[in-house]
């Protein structure tokens, strides 16, 4: 097999404004191997991957790919010749057969006219070649997580690349898939396939992966055989500490029957029998890495989402499933994780915005008195310290910072007794940052229950306790007090001590 490496990145830079993307960045994949690429969020992994499949160039540096430089960005072909990826999202379409997505827009025709036969038959020889089973006239939309996925991978080879990186593949796959995707990868490998692999969770890369890279703040930290790394040095390379202590702050929580109580919850695929409980003036964390199911169970606590079983209750209400009205009545305040998507109406005011969640305390009916409703904004904006010129003002004229300062502020209007945050900072600034934890630390001084779903450091050290999803499971609770690399280590599946 050749030495050559299939990818040779050196020195790589690429800026967006003032953010460094990827800082004389460097990653080196030799043939046949199966090489894991992993990093907190921000390391500057989805930007190399953007770089190393020509969908972005770098501002400066040098990218081969088997010793030979990469296309052109517009040379789409050559690009496809080179290097696949398959993301978390998958591109199939769902409602062309399995034969149409793995030829689609490459159809043998005759006289202007598809060769149906001709499709189908290529598309049986490629799943073969590929050890892949699926019937190529079944609808696209039939399939699984895994066999989407394996369909992705065929696809890639079909153009004659070698080389495919996967992004997050086994997010949505449940045990006995994750299984079956590692052994199919390691067929692909015997057979001359090269894999970049990008998890959260790090036990994967120990059990498929022969080589591991490891980038922290958009720089290249360390790349080492997997063998050769114990586990504790691994998460110490991601955190760039081994023995940062989260801080402990004077817990708030108060005697007493807990304010929110989860029993049993589940939702497939996402969680499975999740329970915990949060007692008044308490704040708990809900950490995990992506795909670990952490959003899914906070979105259902708000009545973004309904149990398939399980119940949840508000004190003394039991929300209906799936309810959002339901829930803001149970006393539930909720900031959601897409601000712009999820937690704000652009065309309408910042008042109209941060009064959203308590409309029926505004009006008769479905009237709204103006008046009343500019006070209540008012008080939140001052109580938030939201930078405008008045309520009036368009919520999309605000700063990001303000922005999210607006979310906080319409979840707190109702005085909840229960706040549940879904990555509460995430797209800020320090000092927003810090306003806004400081403004989930008062709240559960007045003892609301308050519930942080995040993979934030920053955010779950403001936690009394966190609880650790991996794959739709709760695994590990961890005491105010914990260090960096424990709970890394823990929302990435991994046990240091074995």
């Amino acid at each position: 097999m050749s030495t050559v490496p299939v990818v040779e990145a050196r020195q790589v830079v690429k800026r967006y404004g003032a953010t460094t993307a990827l800082d004389h960045a460097d990653l080196t994949v030799l043939p046949g191997q199966t090489h894991a690429l992993v990093g907190r969020n921000g390391a500057g992994k989805s930007t190399l991957v953007a770089v190393l499949t020509g969908l972005t160039a770098p501002d400066s540096g040098s990218l081969l790919m088997n010793g030979e430089p990469v296309p052109r960005l517009s040379e789409r072909d050559g690009w496809r010749s080179r290097v696949a990826c398959v993301y978390q999202r998958s591109t199939i379409i769902p409602d062309l057969s399995v034969a149409e997505n793995l030829f689609l827009n490459r159809q043998e025709t005759l006289r202007g006219f598809v060769r149906w036969s001709a499709v189908r038959r290529a598309a049986t020889q490629l799943l073969e070649r590929w050890s892949v089973d699926v019937d190529v006239r079944r609808p696209a939309g039939e399939l699984g997580v895994e066999q989407r996925q394996f369909i992705e991978i065929a696809r890639s080879l079909s153009f004659g690349a070698r080389f495919v990186i996967l992004d997050e593949p086994t997010a949505q796959l449940d045990g006995g898939a994750i299984t079956r995707l590692f052994g199919h990868i390691a067929e692909l490998q015997r057979q001359g396939v090269t894999f970049l692999f990008i998890s959260h969770h790090l036990q994967e890369v120990y059990d498929i992966c022969d080589t591991v890279t490891v980038y922290r703040d958009a720089r290249h930290v360390l790349t080492a055989p997997v063998a050769d790394l114990p586990k504790p040095d691994l998460v110490a390379a991601m955190t760039g500490e081994n023995a940062v202590v989260a801080e402990e702050r004077a817990s708030s929580a108060r005697r007493g029957p807990a304010v929110l109580r989860v029993r049993e919850l589940s939702l497939a695929p996402h969680y499975a029998g999740v329970s915990f409980e949060v007692a008044p003036g308490e704040i708990v964390g809900l950490a995990g890495a992506g795909g670990s199911g952490k959003t899914e169970v906070a979105e259902t606590l708000a009545g973004l989402r309904a149990a398939d079983s399980g119940t949840v209750d508000v004190g003394d209400h039991r929300p209906r499933p799936g309810d959002v009205p339901a829930a803001l009545a149970a006393g539930l305040g909720f900031v959601p994780e897409d601000r712009h998507h999820q937690g704000l109406v652009p065309g309408m005011s910042v008042a109209d915005n941060t009064t959203l969640s308590v409309m029926d305390r505004l009006g008769p009916g479905i009237f709204v008195r103006s008046g009343l409703r500019d006070r209540l904004a008012g008080t939140m904006i001052d109580r938030l310290e939201v930078k405008t010129p008045g309520p009036g003002l368009a919520v999309s004229a605000l700063s990001g910072g303000n922005q999210q300062k607006v979310v906080m502020a319409r979840a707190l209007a109702g005085d909840p007794r229960v706040l549940v945050l879904i990555t509460p900072t995430a797209g800020v600034d320090v000092r927003s940052k810090e306003f806004l934890l400081g403004k989930v630390a008062e709240a559960a001084a007045g003892g609301t229950a308050v519930l942080i779903a995040s993979d934030e450091l920053d955010d779950l050290r403001l936690c009394d306790r966190v609880l650790v999803l991996v794959h739709g499971r709760l695994t590990t609770g961890l005491a105010a007090g914990w260090r960096d690399h424990e709970v890394v280590a823990a929302m990435e599946g991994v046990d240091l001590d074995a």
